[in-house]
């Protein structure tokens, strides 16, 4: 499920421990950008497709013969929507020009993002960061994209997506990295009888909105925001949808806009634009982080969300454990 492949895992577990199918279960994620599978064009795929059907020599000789050179040419890695083939940067552009969101705007959320997950590193907040021996290699033992720069040099890049006139650049997108992540899920009975001390508990629903209605809650009632940040342009234009009466009317069957959080709760130890995006692994890293921040701040209700391609999306509320 693409960017909410580790959502989806932690609700999956949550349903099976609620079914009583299981007990206690570890859910998570890992991507390796660094080594992602090269695929033949989907010429030659429908190709070797139709010929793996095929019935007789003749059948097999005359798709044989529709192959052309380029039909060898390979896929290059892309980070676009199967089903369309468009690029999810070229989908943020047209995001970003719909709801009219500037260049200097994403600059300056993505500044924040870099700004603040440097401050929560410096001060040793991201706890759950493990340190990696990379074979032959060295050992990783801290996120290193965070990289702090000036709204100067970031105007200073070129549009990444949409040429010359698009608003998304390398430095307001999140950066593709490696990366694994993974939660250990159980009842609260099972947990307290094995020793252990839960550190919250997760509510999953899907989308914004649905979750507080599910949840019985409000923006006010919420602590700690923690939103997957593909792109500073994804943020800013959900964060106006949220706040448009007329968008709530007319897109999401609503009397009144849901409103929009505080941005001094909103992702205060940085984001997946400053800390990376590994698809598989940023559902389990927003969870945790959210965890942290609620203990850290006293709060008691954190509300995590993430988009992800196709049109899909995921919702979770955290529920800190009654700390003592």
């Amino acid at each position: 499920m693409a960017c909410i492949s580790s959502n989806q895992a932690m609700t999956t577990a949550i349903g099976l421990i609620a079914s009583g199918q299981c007990e206690t279960v570890i859910a998570g994620g890992v991507e390796f950008m660094s080594d992602v599978p090269i695929r033949h064009s989907r010429k030659m795929r429908k190709t070797l497709l139709s010929l793996n059907r095929a019935k007789t020599i003749g059948q097999r000789l005359s798709l044989l013969g529709k192959i052309r050179p380029d039909f060898f040419a390979p896929e290059l890695p892309a980070v676009a929507e199967f089903s369309t083939s468009e690029s999810m940067g070229h989908s943020a552009d047209r995001l970003a020009a719909a709801f009219g969101i500037s260049r200097a705007e994403q600059d300056e959320f993505a500044l924040r993002s870099h700004t603040l997950a440097k401050k929560a590193e410096n001060e040793k907040l991201l706890k759950d960061v493990i340190p990696f021996k990379v074979p032959g290699r060295h050992t990783v033992t801290k996120d290193n994209g965070i990289r702090p720069s000036s709204i100067e040099q970031m105007a200073t890049l070129k549009p990444a997506f949409i040429k010359p006139h698009g608003t998304i650049t390398a430095a307001n997108a999140s950066f593709l990295t490696d990366g694994a992540s993974a939660v250990l899920i159980m009842s609260e009975e099972k947990a307290l009888a094995m020793g252990y001390k839960p550190l919250a508990y997760l509510r999953p629903a899907y989308a914004t909105p649905r979750v507080l209605e599910k949840a019985g809650l409000t923006l006010e009632d919420i602590d700690v925001f923690e939103f997957h940040e593909a792109f500073a342009a994804q943020i800013l234009s959900n964060m106006k949808a949220m706040d448009s009466d007329w968008f709530a009317k007319t897109y999401m069957g609503r009397k009144s806009r849901v409103g929009v959080p505080e941005m001094d709760k909103f992702n205060c130890w940085g984001g997946s634009l400053s800390l990376g995006h590994p698809f598989g692994a940023t559902g389990c890293r927003l969870v945790t982080t959210a965890a942290h921040r609620l203990i850290k701040a006293g709060g008691q209700y954190a509300l995590v969300a993430a988009c992800a391609a196709g049109g899909q999306g995921h919702g979770m509320i955290v529920e800190t454990y009654p700390q003592k």
